[in-house]
């Protein structure tokens, strides 16, 4: 569903603490897109249509040109950024759109999220993405053991033991506490070539396919194939705390896979 970093060795792919390693990754992956889109199914979040398009535009825009400005190296934008990092964090607010539900507009074969969270609310979504991670690995720990435990083989031993060492605190890894210590802003970003729709939609957050990317684009009801399913998929986050107020912004660009390229 998401795109995976490529194998650069045999050794990499043996090594019980890059195996590890890599699943925490996955696992923290998944944690991510449910804490992005989980707000209809977990907290009554609203999908609003009719999005301004010019806003949705903007958004697009101004996600492109921050992601432009970024190191490779590192998802903290630089000083010169900041300007146009804040005013996209407060532009739903500024527009009086409610923070929290999901604001969308449609274009055939294409489709644009935006989500504004802020002070409490940013708490509940590290939390939450706090807990998904959490139940995932300690799950799949549990899993592995009952499979693989009783097998005599130092090496399975090894990788059980690295993935009971793997910690993964999601708020340090979205930097929030650099965040909140400084007058920094942070964009990440994650793509997919083919998402299924209906598992975002169906499964995460909850709602039909038809209330996100319109009726005329949602996959058909009966038997839809794996075309009908996958679009292409972008999710830009936007944290920073300007004035002391934490707030984040979530933008989605999807648009169908056959269509994408």
């Amino acid at each position: 569903m998401f795109d995976e970093p490529e194998e650069t060795s045999e050794e990499r792919v043996l090594d019980p603490a890059a195996r590890a390693k890599e699943k925490a990754d996955e696992f923290r992956m998944h944690a991510e897109l449910f804490a992005v889109y989980e707000g209809p199914r977990k907290f009554g979040a609203a999908m609003v249509p009719g999005m301004d398009p010019e806003l949705a535009r903007e958004l697009q825009r101004g996600m492109a040109r921050l992601e432009k400005t970024k190191s490779a190296d590192s998802p903290v934008l630089p000083p010169e950024s900041s300007a146009d990092a804040e005013a996209l964090l407060g532009l739903g607010s500024a527009r009086g759109l409610s923070t929290g539900d999901y604001h969308i507009h449609r274009r055939p074969a294409e489709v644009m999220i935006a989500r504004w969270l802020e002070g409490a609310k940013v708490e509940t979504f590290y939390e939450r993405m706090q807990a998904h991670i959490d139940a995932a690995l300690g799950g799949y720990r549990e899993d592995e053991r009952q499979a693989h435990g009783w097998k005599n083989d130092p090496a399975t031993a090894k990788y059980l033991d690295a993935l009971d060492a793997v910690e993964v605190n999601t708020g340090e890894r979205y930097l929030r506490p650099i965040i909140k210590a400084h007058p920094v802003f942070v964009l990440s970003t994650v793509t997919a070539d083919e998402m299924d729709i209906l598992h975002l939609c169906d499964h995460v957050m909850g709602v039909p396919a038809a209330d996100v990317v319109g009726r005329a684009s949602a996959p058909p009801e009966d038997e839809p194939t794996e075309q009908d399913r996958a679009w292409f998929f972008k999710l830009f986050s936007l944290r920073g705390a300007p004035g002391g107020v934490e707030r984040m912004c979530f933008f989605t660009y999807l648009q169908k896979a056959d269509d994408a390229f």
